[in-house]
């Protein structure tokens, strides 16, 4: 019998992973996909909001500034890219003032700190390329980016060293309450690689999570797909813009951004459109349309010429406008963190903290006295002084075959990223691991040696690699050589 079941891998399933792994509590998280940070968390704008949006009083205001205070410490102990940028909200129209002002005043009841309006020429002299056009914006210094990739991946690699198990490809299928058990309240989960009995089951499934609460719920549950499109520009216009730039919120959310990326990229997006099938991530040439018409109303010139790759994410939109996190009323120990959409990733080492007091009600657990707090990332030789570099280089010579060229990623770090704990066994997670194939040639030149690393240090055949588990195989017949 498991203490806890979490469903879901994402940045919220694993920060809530993380922080019930200081406790002495048996963790099982379960995924369908082949690796950690398969959906929204890996598609989304990057952003650590400030939280002057979010209403307040709301779920979401609270954990959303609890979760940008917490980001810099947590950067810190496990060793991801994070950095304080900054944000600006434009305005267009002295009409839209208000709107400004009703934000800046939402935020100060948030609890944000250092909110201000600045005018035309204060906005111009901090960001060049803005556009003319700007009448005021709302300034909020606290706004952030970070890597959603290895935020996750450190989450739940620091999760695993603490006695967390992982099944990933391992898909639910169906949830039932068990009676006549020890426990009041139990839970058997099923799936095509087994069953699993739990004690607590915690629902962080992004865009599925209404499919699980409606197994165990009368009180059903709709969660919509809103997915969003974006635009990712090379390294060469990366400094664009230093500030995320957003204009006006509107019902479907933050609207188009123009934003630097924690790796140097320029991105722009998203679109929102809400859409029944939860798989469908593919791009449409009209949306990317839409995405830069619309950064061009944000700035000056914008080098949409420098476009390097696009890419779509869903997230997961309820009717409520907040968060829902909570035991479920008609399914004690069935606990729903449910409707997690922007912004999520801002807010999820508060969401991991939030559910960890819940379930301690729950099921009152005991400290761990040997929990680990801290983690180190892939080793990346680029942060070494050169005198290191070469040090470092003549113990680790595979530190010094570049095999990614567009991001000057090496063999050693690919390796580090198959052989460390919950290790890639994917091309895309050696991508999100160590950043190889993402850079301006996305892949093209350095696909065949990341297959052959893969399949030598996995001890398997080239033609088994896949770009993200399941069927994707890039080779469909086996090497011959």
């Amino acid at each position: 019998m498991l203490d806890v079941i979490i469903i879901g891998a994402g940045v919220v399933g694993c920060a809530i992973a993380r922080e019930l792994s200081r406790y002495q509590l048996k963790i099982l998280v379960l995924d369908k996909e082949s690796d950690v940070c398969e959906g929204t968390s890996k598609a989304n704008s990057a952003i650590v909001h400030a939280g002057y949006d979010a209403k307040a009083g709301s779920l979401k205001a609270k954990l959303n500034v609890e979760g940008n205070k917490l980001m810099e410490d947590l950067s810190h102990e496990l060793d991801f890219a994070f950095r304080r940028n900054g944000s600006l909200v434009l305005c267009f129209q002295k009409e839209e003032r208000e709107q400004l002002e009703k934000l800046l005043d939402n935020g100060l009841k948030n609890g944000v700190t250092g909110l201000k309006i600045l005018e035309k020429e204060e906005i111009i002299k901090m960001e060049p390329n803005i556009t003319d056009e700007v009448c005021a914006a709302l300034y909020a210094p606290t706004g952030g980016i970070v890597c959603p990739f290895n935020l996750t991946i450190a989450l739940a690699e620091n999760a695993f060293v603490n006695g967390v198990e992982f099944k990933l490809n391992t898909e639910v299928m169906d949830i039932k309450k068990i009676k006549g058990t020890t426990y009041d309240n139990c839970y058997k989960v099923k799936t095509k690689q087994g069953e699993f009995d739990t004690k607590i089951i915690i629902n962080a499934a992004g865009v599925y999570a209404d499919k699980f609460h409606n197994m165990v719920s009368e009180d059903k549950m709709l969660i919509t797909a809103r997915k969003g499109e974006y635009c990712l520009l090379d390294k060469t216009v990366g400094n664009f813009v230093n500030k995320t730039v957003f204009q006006l919120p509107n019902k479907y959310g933050k609207g188009v951004l123009v934003t630097p990326t924690i790796h140097g990229n320029l991105l722009i997006g998203p679109t929102a459109l809400d859409i029944q099938d939860k798989e469908l991530i593919n791009t449409t040439a009209d949306a990317l349309n839409e995405v830069i018409k619309k950064a061009e109303k944000s700035v000056n010139k914008l080098p949409a010429n420098k476009i390097i790759t696009s890419f779509a994410g869903l997230r997961a939109h309820t009717e409520q406008e907040d968060f829902i996190i909570e035991e479920v009323k008609d399914a004690p120990g069935f606990i729903d963190v449910a409707g997690i959409e922007s912004p999520g990733l801002s807010s999820a080492p508060a969401i991991g903290r939030f559910v960890e007091k819940i379930v301690l009600q729950i099921l009152p657990s005991e400290k761990k006295v040997n929990f680990i707090s801290h983690r180190k990332g892939v080793m990346n030789p680029l942060a070494l002084t050169y005198e290191e570099r070469e040090e470092f280089i003549k113990k680790y010579p595979a530190y010094a075959n570049v095999i990614c060229r567009c991001e000057t990623v090496t063999e050693g770090e690919i390796m580090d990223a198959i052989n460390r704990p919950l290790g890639a066994d994917t091309l895309d997670g050696i991508k999100r691991r160590t950043r190889a194939g993402s850079g301006r040639c996305q892949a093209g030149f350095c696909l065949p040696k990341t297959m052959s690393i893969l399949a030598r240090e996995l001890h398997v055949d080239r033609k088994d690699i896949t770009k993200c588990g399941g069927k994707s195989n890039i080779l469909l017949k086996p090497d011959m050589d």
